[in-house]
């Protein structure tokens, strides 16, 4: 299915965009900004919008009933093929506004999925991207089925339409035990590819789509991974090897940005996708310092770590793209709201030094550079120091071995030493001819 939607140029469509401002919506100074980048990003060519203050959404319509009769005005004007909402609408609220407005209607999850199953790449995150947009049409299967309602047969008698939606409905919940199923396999092969690179730290960048996640992974790793100024441009998880000055080898994992409202059933589809953040050992929160709602971003990004489980894990706010703030008050604004915040430029490496050196002292906290030197034939130490940690140089004489390890402290207070030798290893220059390359 994928493959044929890629072969296709679909015809670009004109949309009509729509926001309900509920009391609990944050305060910005252009509320469709974020809905326009989703739907350009879903090739659709944006002509005009309009938002509504309501304290609760209209059953019906989710819209007011003026505001409907002014959005259709709106769509027969400009001769739009989609109106879509930057809310989330009841099968029954779309199906109605569908009768009103005789164009399609849909709602922000729908266009969230519509843009992942275009991005996505890989096996793995078509199977979690299907099962997200499955699970989201079980339940609105009957709305794809109206249109055959008038062929209903005589009293007690099934209509083909209400035999096919049954057809349907059982043929999507078996594609969907079906796709879960190859899924937890997936998700199995995940956990065991990530557990066996224990002897390497690692770290995850996370952060809000198109907040310059896969340009500051390009930059710190010197590679060349997909970076480009557009929403959930990156769905896989990509890992690089980042040599970070001073410290040594690190693997950077860069994966899917997150977004406000992120639809539930897409985060539990892509547990496998996420599971290089789940079991890294230090995450990168990257922000766009420069885009007026960042705060807000921030919020929504420590939400979705909060749903996938990992809230508690060790967190560095990076602000990134502080080139382009244009007014430095803006700047200093967010300093003082996040004092251990790491300010740079992806694009211009600005604050990099910085950067290197928080995270390389974020990364030592629990672990321990040590020198041990021991027998030669103590086999089940060298073992147990290359399984519990890092062993960054050996050298051996006829008898002994002298091991440079970093390991950390819980695992240092278990071995049995023997006529083994610990000592603190000093790493001052143990790097430096890193920094040159």
């Amino acid at each position: 299915m994928h493959d044929r939607q890629k072969s296709e140029k679909v015809k670009e469509e004109v949309a009509v965009l729509v926001r309900v401002l509920l009391p609990d919506a944050p305060i910005e100074l252009d509320p469709l900004r974020e809905l326009e980048g989703l739907a350009k990003t879903a090739g659709a060519l944006v002509m005009s919008g309009m938002t509504q203050n309501r304290e609760r959404p209209d059953p019906r319509t989710y819209l007011g009933k003026g505001k409907v009769e002014e959005l259709k005005e709106l769509v027969e004007f400009h001769a739009a093929d989609v109106v879509i909402f930057d809310n989330d609408l009841s099968p029954g609220q779309v199906r109605n506004l569908e009768v009103e407005l005789n164009v399609k209607v849909l709602d922000r999850t729908e266009l969230i999925l519509d843009i992942f199953a275009t991005h996505a790449q890989t096996y793995e995150s078509r199977l979690a991207v299907e099962l997200a947009q499955l699970e989201y049409a079980l339940p609105r299967l009957k709305r794809m089925w109206t249109h055959l309602s008038r062929l209903k047969m005589g009293v007690g008698m099934r209509g083909p339409g209400e035999k096919q939606l049954e057809t349907d409905r059982r043929l999507v919940e078996k594609r969907i035990h079906d796709l879960k199923t190859d899924l937890k396999k997936v998700e199995k092969r995940k956990e065991r590819q990530v557990s066996s690179r224990k002897g390497t730290m690692t770290v995850s960048i996370v952060g809000y789509t198109n907040a310059g996640k896969s340009t500051l992974m390009n930059a710190l790793t010197k590679s060349d991974v997909l970076a480009e100024d557009m929403l959930f441009a990156t769905l896989d998880t990509r890992t690089r090897r980042w040599h970070l000055p001073k410290w040594g080898p690190v693997l950077l994992s860069d994966t899917v940005g997150f977004i406000r409202d992120l639809p539930h059933s897409l985060i539990a589809s892509f547990k496998a996708t996420l599971e290089e953040t789940r079991q890294a050992d230090l995450l990168l929160h990257v922000a766009d310092a420069s885009n007026p709602n960042v705060r807000d971003q921030i919020r929504s990004v420590y939400d979705v770590l909060k749903e996938i489980g990992i809230e508690e894990k060790d967190t560095l706010l990076v602000l990134n793209k502080v080139d382009q703030i244009e007014k430095p008050s803006k700047l200093t604004s967010l300093q003082s709201k996040y004092k251990n915040a790491i300010c740079v430029s992806a694009k211009t490496k600005m604050g990099f030094d910085e950067l290197h050196r928080v995270v390389s002292d974020a990364l030592s906290r629990s672990f321990q550079d040590v020198d041990i030197e021991m027998d030669v034939s103590n086999g089940k130490l060298l073992a147990y120091l290359a399984a519990k940690g890092e062993v960054l140089s050996s050298q051996f004489t006829e008898e002994r071995v002298k091991v440079h390890c970093r390991i950390p402290q819980k695992y240092l207070g278990h071995i049995d030493f023997n006529d083994a030798i610990v000592t603190p290893h000093s790493s001052a220059g143990w790097f430096e001819e890193s920094e040159e390359e």
